[in-house]
């Protein structure tokens, strides 16, 4: 069990029967009285978000969460298929529970899937992703605009911004927490 004083942002704990994560997290000790944890939480199955306030002696139980190495297959409409790398067992996710994720998933990349009770309820992906542009428009010599990046398309579909010499073709690193390009890819 946790107590109130173990709350902090990113902890998962289980609240009514579901798993819910601290976003934002506030401590706050008036004169009198028993300190206050104001805490902003979201629900981690459905999205939704909820303040509650708690007291130094409440006690919190830590979410029932798994997360198994899996690698991703493919997509077929709004589903998308992944493999556990130990048992071999397929499941699919929905484009909801995926979320942005699906702007930097290719096939046969591996991902970490979180469980909760046994039912998939999110995935991470590593930290930076390499995928190839797909489309991008020509850099003009001498172009002086003033701007000093453009978009491109990569091979998911995503658009991004770009410095200006990245062409068709090329492979970029694409940092997944933020959706920004990092680096030319050299091969």
């Amino acid at each position: 069990m946790l107590s109130a004083s173990d709350l902090r942002k990113g902890l998962k704990i289980l609240m009514d029967g579901a798993p819910y994560i601290i976003t934002k997290f506030d401590f706050s000790k008036p004169g009198k009285g028993q300190s206050l944890y104001k805490c902003r939480l979201q629900h981690m199955i459905n999205g939704n978000s909820t303040e509650r306030t708690f007291r130094s002696n409440d006690k919190f139980e830590k979410a029932p969460l798994e997360e198994r190495a899996m690698q991703y297959l493919y997509s077929q409409g709004d589903e998308f298929h992944f493999m556990d790398n130990n048992t071999y067992e397929q499941l699919f996710l929905t484009r909801d529970q995926i979320g942005e994720n699906v702007n930097y998933m290719v096939d046969n990349m591996d991902v970490a899937v979180l469980f909760f009770n046994e039912t998939p309820i999110d995935i991470t992906l590593p930290i930076f992703v390499n995928l190839t542009v797909t489309k991008a428009d020509p850099w003009a010599k001498g172009d002086t605009s003033g701007t000093d990046t453009k978009p491109v398309t990569v091979e998911t579909g995503y658009i991004l911004q770009v410095p200006p010499f990245i062409e068709e073709g090329e492979k970029i690193q694409i940092d997944t927490r933020t959706g920004d390009y990092m680096t030319r890819v050299k091969e």
